[in-house]
């Protein structure tokens, strides 16, 4: 059926080498994009380009001439800075695998070393303190002048920082030093530990700052390498005589949200420089993202799996704080009955007719039977706040179900999607909202189905605010299942959610990631789960994607409220959030790298091995029957029982 109010792009050639959202953002114009909070990350308005991301084999070198920019990164990925005439042709090169658009990345009181076993390794027999290994805090960036990050002697224990945001100058600034990016990257400016002291050294905070402009204006990567590895008279964090590598992850626009991009770039400039020092390490990334099928299939995640297994790596990402903010909803049109409206609260309601916005009517679904189980249709409320200026809705669903969708505004207006065989994009106008619908595929790399919507305002400001209404009415069902996400809580205004939200499978990408540690937070006060910290699934019922496979996540849970740490003013602040349950997690990891491959107890415990010592040694936690589970994996951080004896 055709809606009055909406509008077809179904002309448009699909190219199955792009993801569904840099497909629906090259088919929406410019003005379009910058309303949107997604659509146009990665394009630059004032250079007319595209910053890509590209899983790809052989050579991209042949790009090069024709002015797009190449940034290799480790195991078949590249950044790509493309002019956006060029973008078809690109795609077109034998050689491109596939390829993503950058998306942003958000950040998700009590001594970070209590509640996890730590002072039992550490103040006693073996006597551990991280000597040895490498951290990597991938992050906001770090007051490197604070005595935490100083040896004794007052010398810096930063080995490199390397910030994303600086500009590089090809003339030196002072005496022998150009401001350069490191080797193979073309954005930022390295500095190494020699660097770092000749700022320690100077006379002031004027002349400190003209030698090493680096500065963490929000103290969230600060604090996270203090929790992870500070050390000083007056606090200790968990490793603390391991050695630091930071990076300040770039800010690309007014947001001062890292993207995807950044985020690679500096997990292979960590890698390498790990390789090249000869040294174990660990990797932080305390932020997530909830865009996505959370299934391990996007290119970061898989790139994070390829990175794990590069050198001595473990990497430690936190589950994220979305699990008690209304922004997931799960269910199944043949069996879960908690999601199923009765069909007289529904569209349509009590009648065998319902009413579309154009007039007219429209039958009302009856149940149907599939094999043992019945098919009904489901209707998923949304409530949306007053004041949102924009606000996207993903579905993912199994390619094999198919169902009618309609959507209905507050005020009752209502329309049916039509059915999209091959995908693409269309418009719709439902009282003073217009929402952009994205029909995707199936990847090469994943196997769920997208439909992917974005409200924007019309006339005014703002969206309708009030209860909207999603209606599944299956067609033909298989698995039934759909999985809806809207964008993570820092984005969106706090009464807009899910009206019967689902908290499992809450925890934002990239610890969806397979070879990752994922960690979740709870609170050592009670010994029991942090509502807020992202969950996962134990063997979930998935039936999407490669975590369908009996994967569970988390991996486990670190102490994630009121956590003492460094802040950027000298002194030391609470911080909750699994962003600073994290750092506890790498620290600790650090300290079982020094046991084995430092001191030469096993050489090989790096990777998945690190994982398993950490899963077989967690402790029970309040209110936990069953391990692993959603909420806290294989149990609380506890260091001293992961150490073999």
């Amino acid at each position: 059926m055709s809606h009055p109010f909406m509008k077809h792009a179904w002309g448009i050639k699909m190219n199955q080498k792009l993801e569904d959202l840099l497909q629906l953002a090259l088919q929406t114009p410019e003005e379009v994009r910058e309303r949107t909070d997604d659509l146009n990350i990665g394009f630059d308005s004032a250079a007319r380009t595209w910053e890509l991301i590209v899983k790809y084999h052989g050579s991209l070198d042949a790009l090069k001439i024709l002015g797009v920019q190449v940034e290799y990164l480790i195991a078949g990925y590249a950044v790509l800075t493309v002019p956006e005439q060029l973008v078809d042709h690109m795609v077109e090169l034998e050689e491109i695998e596939y390829v993503e658009k950058p998306k942003r990345y958000f950040y998700g009181v009590e001594m970070p070393r209590e509640n996890s076993c730590i002072y039992r390794v550490v103040l006693q027999e073996p006597f551990l303190s991280g000597k040895g290994v490498l951290i990597a805090v991938l992050d906001s960036g770090i007051d490197y002048r604070l005595p935490e990050f100083r040896n004794p002697d007052g010398s810096t224990r930063i080995r490199y920082l390397w910030d994303q945001s600086l500009q590089p100058e090809e003339m030196p600034t002072e005496k022998d030093f150009v401001r350069r990016p490191p080797a193979g990257f073309l954005l930022g400016v390295e500095f190494d530990s020699t660097q770092i002291n000749r700022a320690l050294a100077a006379s002031g905070q004027q002349e400190q700052f003209q030698l090493l402009p680096s500065v963490d204006t929000s103290g969230h990567g600060t604090a996270v390498a203090g929790i992870a590895a500070g050390n000083s008279a007056a606090y200790q964090g968990v490793a603390q005589e391991a050695e630091l590598l930071i990076v300040k992850l770039g800010l690309p626009d007014e947001s001062s949200f890292p993207r995807t991009t950044e985020i690679m770039r500096a997990v292979t400039y960590t890698v390498k420089k790990a390789i090249e020092m000869q040294m174990p390490v660990v990797i932080n990334l305390s932020f997530g993202n909830t865009y996505g099928a959370h299934d391990g299939t996007s290119l970061l995640e898989r790139f994070l799996d390829n990175a794990a297994e590069i050198g001595r790596t473990v990497i430690c990402v936190g589950a994220g704080n979305e699990g008690s903010n209304g922004g997931h909803l799960a269910g199944n049109l043949l069996e879960d009955s908690d999601q199923i409206s009765s069909l007289d609260t529904g569209l349509g309601t009590g009648s065998s007719t319902g009413t579309a916005a154009g007039g007219g009517t429209r039958p009302v679904a009856i149940p149907s039977r599939i094999g043992d189980a019945v098919a009904r249709p489901v209707s998923v409320e949304l409530a949306v706040a007053g004041y949102e200026r924009s606000l996207n809705i993903q579905l993912w669903k199994n390619y094999c179900d198919e169902y009618r969708i309609y959507l209905r505004s507050p005020g009752g207006q209502e329309a049916q999607l039509p059915k999209m065989i091959n995908g693409g994009k269309y418009t719709l106008r439902l009282e003073q909202t217009e929402i952009l619908v994205y029909f995707g595929q199936p990847a090469p790399y994943a196997v769920p189905e997208e439909i992917y919507f974005e409200l924007l305002p019309l006339e005014r400001n703002y969206i309708n605010s009030g209860m909207w209404t999603i209606r599944l009415e299956p067609e033909r069902v298989v698995t039934g299942r759909y999985y809806f996400y809207l964008p993570s809580a820092v984005v969106r205004s706090k009464g807009t959610g899910f009206y019967r939200a689902t908290p499992e499978v809450t925890l934002t990408i990239p610890s969806t990631a397979a070879k990752v540690i994922s960690v979740g937070a709870y609170d050592s006060t009670y010994e029991a789960y942090a509502d807020f910290s992202g969950r996962g699934y134990a063997d979930a019922n998935r039936t999407i994607g490669i975590v369908a496979a009996g994967l569970a996540k988390p991996d486990l849970a670190a102490p994630g409220v009121g956590i003492l740490a460094p802040d950027i003013y000298g002194g030391y602040s609470p911080f909750t959030g699994t962003s600073f349950a994290t750092p506890i997690v790498a620290g600790s990891a650090a300290l079982l790298m020094e046991w084995g491959i430092v001191r030469g107890n096993d050489p090989f415990l790096y990777a998945e091995k690190v994982k398993a010592y950490l899963r077989a040694g967690a402790k029970a936690l309040r209110g936990e029957n069953e391990y692993p589970n959603s909420r806290v994996g294989w149990g609380g951080l506890c260091v001293s029982s992961s150490i073999p004896r």
